[in-house]
């Protein structure tokens, strides 16, 4: 991502939410790569990065905790552990098994729940694998402190073994001549002290020549000599001989140990990266609670759709403070890129700006932004921000001559995928030159179809976002009556700066004013309420519109509603008529067994004209009703149906295709075509039937057998049930069974729904809800009493 200017994330504040991260950071090594975090553009490891984050922060709710605390960097040792022959010390070995502990943890940690909870947490390490002997070696050398195990190796027990004998043979002797000569008064009051390594007597000076021994040390002032008696001497070599062996073995374990690692280096390098990248994601879980972040969807065009938005810093300051931090929804539709924002000072032009900037660095970055989950977000290229004062004094640059560098450098390196942030607009110089000035770079953004953001006070600006497509006019709300700002955004209208009204309650004399407002004229105040009452009634015109397109869309469901129910109707009523007809026939065919009977008797009377016409009589009557049950059938079953409002395949029926029996029934698939007729796979069962007895259908909801939806879905408004159950369902079976059930819900003119989606961790029901709002219904969404279900069923009342 391309970012102007150099200093983008100090004017943007990025760099103190980076100081906050570090803070929550728990190794240096982590420190050390959030300095080094920069914002991607593809949407892809965007969205990767905020699903990591996101789930660890769900862990976190959960109090299921991610098992990383505090480590050290090993990145010298595993740098040092590779040159053949090197030993590592202690220390540096127990570096080494504190990682390689923490990524054991971590294995084990992905149990098979948790591998289905945290995918993408667990995808990080899916790959690798990790071998509990390193741990293992490690641990048989060295204990919890560093420090190497008495029994490392036979040979290094045995060698301590005989080092503990022999100073406890030291300990019994030494107790013997001290009591000795302290008796005869030749020890100084500190009795024993330790110089060279070796237990010594603090002796006077007039006394070192009574006292056998060697004199190892004399005090500063020579009044003291420390002598290692005689007795002990060989006692002291035997130990020092000891530990010389001791150290030795040390060595050679150490060694031995170093060897065995080596080969793993590669290996504990890359368990040391995981460490690390779990310990970024960690810390920026713990701010998203801190900021009570959320993952909004991403799309991967610029696009914004932030729904109760909020400054990541100050929401935390004023956190902290007890305060409420005023929330705003920005949602540019159709085809406006560019917002022109403005309003009086300290309304919150500039923190809205920032926050909008901030929170894309961060979004892109990969840090959960303090919005609303059905929020949406795009991802830009480009980043630009002309923010406070830019003059320079190196460049021999005031502060209106670097912002027109700025405004060159941003045209030439736009595109439509740059999102531009620019605070007070023009100013800086004369502001009629100023203005227009703004004014034509703003139309040369806009021809770029770059996206943006722009604060300013000038009139002429307004008017043109008025004027111009693709440019909307937006405002900070003002309270006209005590004269302090909302912090509220209002898109569609511009704002008045109030300059007068808060010159007056600031204190200043009325002369001042009149004199001040003389000069400025009514024309210049005249404009800007004209302009105000323009976006205002184009604004409500918009609105006008807007219900009448809602109006007209339900009409013309109203529409298709009525012409389903009428075919429906219809068919009911010739399929009535068939049913009768059928049955008639059967009487028929009853009726010419009686015939047949009755001629039987009249043959035995020798009457044969009288059968003959009755039998032909007869077959007439048969011939006529066959024919109408055969011509009903067609209108029925075999006459095409308008499918204008079904979204059914058309044509000829395929191997593949999804079909059911005109006279209806269960929904199949076709196997196989063999001339006239199709093998059809129906549930359990697999039927052969003809080709026009069978017409294409929609393929059926693939969904869990384990839960299922508890609707039935019979075609037709009368059968339909107001009460669908999607726990168990995954989030794209889920939104698909909501679709459905609420399409024929509307096709049945049905008033309540009932949704059941279970409590969980809310994501079927976030889901339900984000369902919902794409229909442009009037729709009542709430809960029913927790004894009812709670947040568990979601109540529809469709106005």
């Amino acid at each position: 991502m391309r970012l102007l200017p150099k200093d983008i994330y100090e004017k943007l504040e990025f760099d103190k939410v980076l100081e906050l991260l570090e803070k929550e950071c728990l190794g240096e090594q982590g420190r050390e790569v959030v300095s080094q975090i920069r914002p991607y553009d593809d949407p892809d490891r965007i969205n990767q990065l905020l699903k990591e984050v996101n789930e660890m922060k769900l862990s976190m709710e959960k109090n299921d905790f991610f098992p990383i605390k505090a480590y050290f960097s090993v990145t010298e040792e595993l740098k040092m552990l590779e040159v053949e022959g090197y030993v590592l010390p202690e220390d540096g070995l127990k570096r080494i098994n504190i990682v390689l502990l923490f990524i054991r943890a971590i294995f084990r940690y992905f149990n098979a729940t948790r591998r289905e909870t945290y995918p993408t947490l667990y995808k990080i390490i899916r790959k690798l694998s990790f071998d509990d002997s390193l741990i293992k070696s490690i641990e048989a050398v060295i204990d919890a402190e560093g420090n190497i195990k008495p029994d490392a190796s036979p040979e290094l027990m045995k060698i301590r073994r005989q080092i503990g004998s022999k100073q406890k043979e030291l300990e019994r002797q030494f107790r013997v001549i001290i009591n000795n000569y302290r008796s005869k008064g030749w020890l100084s009051d500190n009795i024993e002290s330790f110089r060279n390594g070796r237990r010594v007597l603090s002796v006077p000076s007039e006394h070192k020549r009574k006292i056998r021994g060697i004199i190892h040390d004399e005090s500063t002032t020579g009044k003291t000599a420390f002598i290692e008696p005689e007795s002990i001497i060989d006692i002291n070599n035997d130990i020092f001989d000891l530990e010389t062996e001791e150290r030795r073995e040390i060595y050679r374990i150490l060694k031995e140990l170093s060897a065995l690692l080596r080969p793993y280096v590669p290996d504990m390098r890359v368990y040391q990266d995981i460490l690390i990248r779990y310990d970024i994601i960690q810390a920026k879980a713990r701010l998203g609670v801190q900021m009570e972040a959320n993952i909004p969807t991403i799309k991967p065009e610029p696009h914004f759709g932030l729904v109760k938005g909020r400054h990541p810093l100050l929401f935390l300051k004023n956190k902290k403070l007890d305060k409420v931090t005023v929330p705003f929804d920005f949602q540019l539709f159709g085809s406006n890129r560019i917002l022109v924002l403005s309003g009086p000072n300290a309304g919150g032009k500039s923190i809205t700006l920032k926050s909008l900037g901030l929170m894309q660095l961060m979004l892109q970055s990969g840090f959960l932004i303090p919005v609303e989950p059905d929020s949406e977000m795009g991802v830009f290229t480009q980043l630009f921000a002309d923010i406070g004062d830019q003059q320079s004094i190196e460049d021999d640059l005031s502060t209106y001559s670097s912002r027109l560098e700025n405004m060159r450098n941003f045209l030439e390196l736009a595109s439509k995928r740059s999102l531009i942030l620019i605070d007070e607009f023009g100013s800086g110089t004369d502001p009629k030159i100023g203005g227009a000035i703004a004014e034509a770079i703003l139309q040369e953004f806009n021809k770029k179809g770059v996206f943006g953001i722009i604060t300013t006070h000038y009139s002429n600006l307004k008017i043109f976002a008025y004027k111009t497509r693709g440019i909307v006019n937006a405002s900070m709300n003002f309270d006209k009556e005590n004269l302090s700002p909302t912090y509220e955004l209002k898109i569609g209208r511009p704002g008045s700066s109030y300059a007068f009204e808060i010159a007056e309650k600031s204190g200043l004399s009325k002369r001042i004013l009149n004199y001040a407002k003389h000069r400025t004229g009514k024309n210049e105040k005249a404009v800007d309420q004209l302009l105000v009452d323009l976006q205002q009634e184009k604004q409500d015109v918009e609105e006008q519109l807007k219900k009448m397109n809602d109006r007209q869309q339900q009409l013309d469901r109203l529409i298709k509603t009525y012409e389903q129910l009428h075919r429906e109707l219809e068919y009911r009523r010739k399929k009535i008529k068939l049913e009768s007809k059928e049955q008639a026939l059967q009487q028929t065919a009853r009726d010419n067994k009686e015939m047949e009977r009755l001629i039987r008797e009249i043959k035995e009377k020798q009457n044969l004209d009288k059968a003959k016409k009755l039998a032909i009589k007869v077959k007439e009557e048969r011939k006529v009703l066959a024919e109408e049950v055969t011509d009903l059938r067609e209108q029925i079953y075999y006459k095409p149906k308008n499918t204008s409002t079904a979204k059914l395949k058309q044509g000829e029926i395929e191997e593949g295709d999804f079909v059911k029996l005109k006279s209806g029934g269960a929904t199949g698939v076709v196997e196989s075509i063999d001339r006239n007729k199709a093998v059809v796979q129906m549930g359990d069962m697999r039927m052969t039937i003809k080709l026009r007895d069978l017409e294409h259908a929609k393929a059926p909801l693939n969904i869990q057998s384990s839960r299922s939806v508890q609707s039935d879905t019979i075609s037709g408004a009368a059968a339909f049930q107001s009460k669908i159950d999607i726990r168990g369902m995954r989030y794209d079976e889920a939104l698909r069974a909501v679709e459905e059930f609420v399409d024929e819900a509307l096709i049945a003119n049905a008033a309540n729904l009932r949704i059941v989606h279970g409590k969980g961790n809310g994501v079927l029901r976030k889901a339900v809800k984000k369902k919902l709002r794409e229909y442009n219904v009037g729709m009542d969404i709430s809960h029913p009493a927790q004894e009812l279900g709670g947040d568990g069923v979601t109540i529809v009342e469709i106005e």
